[in-house]
């Protein structure tokens, strides 16, 4: 009776397929109208699904916004605010919180994690001790390794050791040259559409996480691509691409294009100092590492056909927070037992709803930049890192150099004045007051709820 209950049961949830790009601006898609990058694939995913125009990374840096995207929750709550961790960090996300696949497991999910981690390298921190079944990753960014951002480059070669695969938990071979960072997105897609030929139709759902290390750089393409383009990003995006269609075509193959959920989207904006290796922000103000929107507004697109509507494109606000919750709710399985901050966007992707999220508060590191309710976003006083008026670099591939700013209190409507270029605080007097007020709130209710973050 009990096997005949969980066959009923795994019947009616849905595969699950989360796809995470890394440093891809929200402008880098066709289907976001780029007229550069060729990314077919990923536009059929647009076509054949919802699009989002608002949505954000919860922090515009490696570390913080997986962190968000696993568990649900802000990253300074769990001690992960505002960073990239080195290798051999002595912290890492900690053992007791629950990720998104320690919850699916528990359901009964096959889960497998293929490509960038980065929450930590350490045997306590890796994915085995977060709930997942199958791994073969990247421990951090593909730049933290001795051999450059372009061939001959020497200014990393004493900052780290060498680029180590990890496969269960067991480090197996290293990235050790161009040639190899060349074929990392294809390695990438080869072991994801293995992961999913090998557990679709095996008897229970399964869960798959591929994080892409691209096209974070030093930028790397197969020779598919490489030096086919009109720009080295493009190349690496087009190669981006392509194995999303691997992965797509793997589900038809196997029979589960209709069962499976599948999820696209950016772990923060655009390095934009590295110029041509770099992508784009759509108009946005500023890039990666800010809370302007250049920084954390990303692309999100939701396929799930016979459930999510078809070519939908959603302006509602929501956050890579969000898909946590957003997963539990589609999958039917028991969500977190300690409080986190996402909401499940399920009622809006299944049309009963218009949208779910009306608040985002706008973090790096533990400082509280910015906040918006609905189309107003307040920015508080900070400093930040600008990508205005930069000097071409040396050499093509390797970073200009940037500025840092300081903002005052600057209120922005977002649905007029998405480039955040025309403070408009001196007009709205009570709506800078109402969201300040908000501003507390959110800072004190976050803070009354922070949890350790894992150390060795």
């Amino acid at each position: 009776m009990c096997l005949l209950l969980c066959t009923c049961l795994f019947g009616a949830q849905p595969n699950v397929v989360l796809i995470v790009a890394d440093d891809m601006g929200w402008g880098d898609l066709g289907c976001y109208g780029s007229k550069q990058n060729s990314t077919p694939h990923i536009d059929r995913l647009a076509r054949e699904g919802m699009k989002f125009e608002s949505f954000y990374a919860t922090q515009a840096v490696c570390t913080s916004s997986r962190c968000a995207l696993l568990t649900g929750c802000y990253p300074n709550r769990l001690g992960l605010g505002g960073t990239a961790l080195p290798p051999a960090s002595k912290v890492g996300l900690h053992p007791e919180e629950q990720t998104l696949a320690t919850l699916l497991r528990s359901a009964g999910y096959r889960t497998g994690i293929v490509g960038k981690w980065h929450l930590g390298d350490h045997a306590r921190f890796l994915p085995p001790a977060h709930g997942f079944d199958e791994s073969l990753i990247v421990p951090y960014s593909n730049d933290m390794w001795p051999v450059g951002y372009f061939v001959g480059d020497a200014s990393r070669r004493k900052m780290y050791p060498e680029l180590r695969w990890i496969v269960d938990g067991v480090p197996f071979g290293a990235i050790d040259d161009w040639t190899d960072m060349d074929n990392l997105t294809v390695m990438q897609g080869f072991r994801a559409t293995k992961f999913i030929r090998d557990n679709a139709g095996a008897g229970r759902p399964f869960f798959l996480y591929l994080a892409t290390s691209m096209p974070h750089t030093p930028l790397g393409a197969s020779r598919d691509f490489k030096g086919k383009g009109p720009t080295p990003y493009a190349e690496t995006l087009a190669d981006l691409d392509d194995v999303v269609g691997y992965v797509l075509a793997a589900l038809r193959e196997k029979g589960v294009e209709n069962d499976t959920l599948v999820i696209f989207t950016s772990d923060n904006g655009p390095w934009l100092n590295f110029g041509r290796h770099a992508g784009v922000t759509g108009g946005f103000r500023e890039g990666k590492g800010t809370t302007w929107e250049g920084g954390v507004r990303v692309p999100c697109i939701v396929r799930w056909p016979n459930q999510v509507p078809r070519g939908v494109a959603t302006p509602a606000l929501a956050a890579n927070l969000d898909l946590l919750p957003t997963v539990v709710a589609a999958c039917e399985v028991a969500g977190p037992r300690r409080p986190i901050d996402g909401q499940s966007l399920l009622p809006l992707l299944k049309g009963e709803k218009p949208a779910v999220r009306e608040v985002f508060t706008y973090y790096y590191g533990d400082k509280l930049e910015a906040i918006r309710r609905g189309k107003w976003k307040l920015h508080l006083p900070h400093t930040y890192r600008s990508y205005d008026d930069m000097k071409p670099a040396e050499h093509d591939g390797a970073p200009m150099k940037t500025q840092q700013k300081e903002i005052g209190f600057a209120l922005f409507n977002l649905e007029t004045d998405p480039g955040e270029r025309t403070d408009v605080k001196d007009a709205h007097p009570e709506v800078v007051a109402a969201l300040k007020e908000l501003a507390a709130k959110e800072r004190a209710a976050l803070d009354a709820g922070k949890r350790p973050v894992g150390r060795l």
